[in-house]
């Protein structure tokens, strides 16, 4: 081939970015994702226990209360625990759900807030409450609306502390129904987690999931809790991840006896709300992170648009080499990831999770710069 003819060819440069961007998500597929895909867990070098303080935070949640609560608490954890649930400002019928809990269940401590903390939006103030009222040094955090997948997750939870480690993330799936929203939101929350837990596995974490978190109290008090984004709605879980967490003093854990199932949002615009107050944290990244996953997104979304144009101005079989070759390392390293995490039945969508991809990106790209909500219920 002439190169400098090639060169010449302006419509030949639509064949090289396609080709470009098909190299950067390879890249990505290879170096950070196949982390989670050949994750092997490993059994803790010597049976450890230390005393865990579970953390729910919970605002009109008492259908929530009755239905998920009891997972928490009937755990089964030879070693001292809490399970401290801070009631923030409750106006249904949460108070009496939780007063019927604590004849039952000793180890619930129950905060009840009665007064809103105007100048800390969000969850934060009634999560610091919380973290300060343990007693004890590892604290897990969960969500109202989610239940532990077995009554081992906190005693593998903080297994995942040996070594020196001062934060773990984990995984919190949402519950599986019928319906294409229901499949949307899975993978995208499995999209999510293959990103922030393979980082983390490369040594870059950047996030985790207040659904299913842990992490030291000593840390957080160094960090002086969430002071440095007390103004915003979110961050609690990702955005304190993203300056606490370094190289050294995190661990996954992927094991589904640790895994906390969610409740999906039921309508598209719920759903679209949640993602969107999400997004709006996350322009408060590290430099870093943002380019990493900057790139990632802009690349993924790019690589349909730039098929097509090279189909059309360019040899096919060459177009179609490349496009196969990204696609065969990105569906075998997705299809492992889903296997790790429990979504094999997302495995026959994956392409068209991959287009869909095209549009999500489209709909989330203004949240980005969108001010976020002050409310966070």
């Amino acid at each position: 081939m002439n190169l400098a003819k090639f060169l010449g060819n302006p419509y030949n440069y639509i064949f090289i970015g396609f080709c470009i961007v098909a190299l950067v998500q390879i890249f990505y597929y290879l170096y950070f994702f196949s982390r989670l895909a050949f994750f092997k867990i490993k059994p803790p070098d010597k049976s450890q226990t230390q005393p865990v303080s579970v953390i729910i935070c919970a605002k009109n949640e008492a259908e929530n209360l009755a239905n998920f609560l009891p997972g928490s608490l009937v755990q089964k954890y030879s070693t001292t625990h809490e399970v401290i649930l801070v009631n923030d400002n409750s106006t249904d019928e949460s108070k009496y759900i939780l007063e019927e809990y604590q004849k039952t269940f000793k180890q619930l401590q129950v905060v009840e807030l009665k007064q809103e903390a105007a100048l800390i939006p969000g969850k934060k103030f009634p999560l610091s409450v919380g973290i300060k009222t343990a007693k004890y040094e590892v604290v897990l955090l969960t969500d109202a609306d989610c239940v532990p997948a077995s009554e081992n997750w906190i005693e593998k939870m903080q297994e995942c502390f040996a070594g020196g480690k001062e934060i773990v993330l984990g995984y919190s799936p949402f519950q599986k129904k019928k319906g294409i929203l229901n499949k949307i939101i899975r993978w995208e929350g499995f999209h999510t987690a293959m990103q922030y837990l393979s980082f983390a596995k490369a040594g870059i974490p950047y996030m985790g999931v207040g659904r299913n978190l842990s992490y030291k109290k000593t840390i957080f008090f160094r960090h002086k809790g969430f002071s440095a984004f007390n103004n915003l709605p979110g961050g609690d879980d990702d955005l304190f991840i993203n300056r606490a967490a370094t190289k050294d003093n995190v661990a996954i854990s992927i094991d589904p006896e640790t895994f906390t199932i969610t409740r999906p949002a039921s309508t598209f615009n719920q759903w679209k709300r949640q993602k969107q107050r999400h997004y709006s944290t996350s322009r408060y990244y590290k430099t870093k992170h943002k380019f990493l996953l900057g790139l990632y997104a802009f690349t993924s979304f790019l690589f349909y648009p730039l098929l097509i144009a090279s189909f059309l101005f360019f040899d096919w079989k060459f177009v179609l080499s490349a496009f196969f070759l990204k696609t065969i390392i990105q569906y075998f390293i997705v299809y492992k990831c889903e296997a790790k995490l429990r979504e094999k039945d997302l495995a026959p969508f994956t392409f068209l999770f991959d287009l869909w991809m095209f549009a999500y990106y489209l709909i989330f790209a203004g949240s980005l710069i969108r001010r976020p909500r002050k409310v966070w219920k």
